[in-house]
């Protein structure tokens, strides 16, 4: 697989070979300067090149890898020419939305996931569509109903690939690869590249150019991380604590279960009215509500769980607190991203709460992201059950 590194900073979108009429679009809708993953990515993207792109969540890789598919797209055909595959619904419809804003009125796209009335879905896919979002599930379900072609597609993107392995989505990645041309343009983007990433993209993928925004960057740049050892049953209090402390203009608590994340929404909503828990278990409308009230500045706390965090894409979040500790340590590097983003003129704050019984997954953290993190400590709290004396 090629490794690609531009020694040349890009200042502009019009550098990146993309036509005029689309940097022109770009300027009136306010993209003046792209991101590094923009600036390395869409040169070789745009020429139809399979791209294998290593770049978390919000550091500009939507508009990385939707800009040269625009280019490409020809004149309106009645199915689609481009598939993009994201591992959750909020993730797609972020990516839709976000899509809508780069192109012009005539580009048609649809979002196809779960949770959402699936005739709706068919119908405005029935009716013509150039850009397909989705999640793998309905994708295929609209595929063996007929009602999706894969026939006319010049360019299939798998956006979090990691992340779509990691919640099963590996079958149904592969069954739709299968049964995409052959001929196609493949682009991938992971926040991290673990060996099951790299053999779906040497299974599926023509001569890869690979373009690598390395994690440790990333975290070390946009966040300052640090690590709280606290007692299982002290972290309700250290987490009082720290929000005291902080003043955070908005943060995220992520929890391994939705019965923490509910637990711990029960114990704040009397006391902080912007509070709200986002997890698997809501309805899609709750849900949808929950995210747009975040995004709007209506919550400042958000109790998630990692597979609906995937879907936040917000700027300006100022903390990221891991009340526990991912199970996989690639999950940290998706919480953390989410705190000073591009559109944030401050750097993020990470805190992680780690048990006694837990450091070896703390080292394993910070290997993968190539740096020691501090302890963050408060005098005038206990984060341990004090030891009882022994009577001889």
């Amino acid at each position: 697989m090629e490794s690609v590194f531009f020694d040349q900073s890009a200042g502009t979108f019009a550098d990146l070979g993309l036509k005029k009429s689309t940097v022109k679009h770009l300027e009136a809708v306010g993209y003046l300067h792209p991101s590094e993953i923009q600036q390395k990515f869409i040169p070789p993207a745009v020429t139809g090149a399979d791209c294998l792109g290593q770049s978390q969540t919000g550091t500009g890789k939507t508009a990385a890898f939707m800009l040269p598919v625009i280019e490409r797209l020809e004149d309106p055909t009645q199915d689609p020419q481009v598939l993009v595959l994201c591992p959750t619904r909020e993730l797609s419809e972020q990516v839709a939305e976000e899509t809508r804003k780069l192109c012009k009125d005539d580009i048609d796209i649809v979002v196809v996931v779960g949770g959402r009335p699936l005739r709706n879905q068919m119908k405005q896919v029935e009716q013509g569509v150039d850009i397909v979002v989705g999640t793998p599930g309905r994708v295929i379900d609209l595929f063996k109903r007929k009602s999706l072609s894969f026939a006319g597609l010049k360019t299939v993107v798998l956006d979090e690939a990691d992340r779509m392995l990691d919640i099963g989505f590996r079958p149904d990645m592969e069954y739709i690869l299968k049964n995409c041309p052959k001929d196609r343009q493949t682009l991938l983007l992971s926040a991290t590249l673990p060996p099951e990433v790299e053999r779906l993209s040497s299974r599926f993928m023509r001569d890869p150019i690979r373009i690598d925004i390395s994690v440790k960057d990333v975290t070390s740049n946009s966040v300052d991380q640090f690590f709280c050892t606290v007692d299982n049953h002290r972290k309700l209090g250290l987490l009082v604590k720290l929000l005291r402390k902080e003043q955070p203009q908005q943060a995220i608590v992520f929890c391994r279960t939705r019965r923490k994340a509910d637990e711990l929404y029960n114990r704040f909503k009397s006391r902080i009215k912007q509070v709200a828990a986002l997890h698997g278990d809501l309805p899609q409308a709750k849900r949808d509500r929950v995210m747009q009230s975040f995004r709007d500045r209506k919550v400042r706390l958000l109790i998630a769980t990692d597979i609906v965090g995937r879907g936040i894409d917000v700027g300006g979040i100022s903390h990221i607190i891991n009340y526990d500790i991912p199970e996989h340590s690639d999950d940290y590097v998706h919480r953390v991203g989410r705190a000073g983003r591009l559109s944030s003129d401050f750097k993020g704050r990470a805190f992680t709460f780690v048990t006694k019984d837990q450091g070896g997954e703390l080292t394993r953290i910070e290997m993968l992201v190539n740096r020691m993190i501090p302890e963050y400590t408060f005098e005038d709290f206990d984060s341990f059950e004090p030891r009882k004396r022994r009577h001889v």
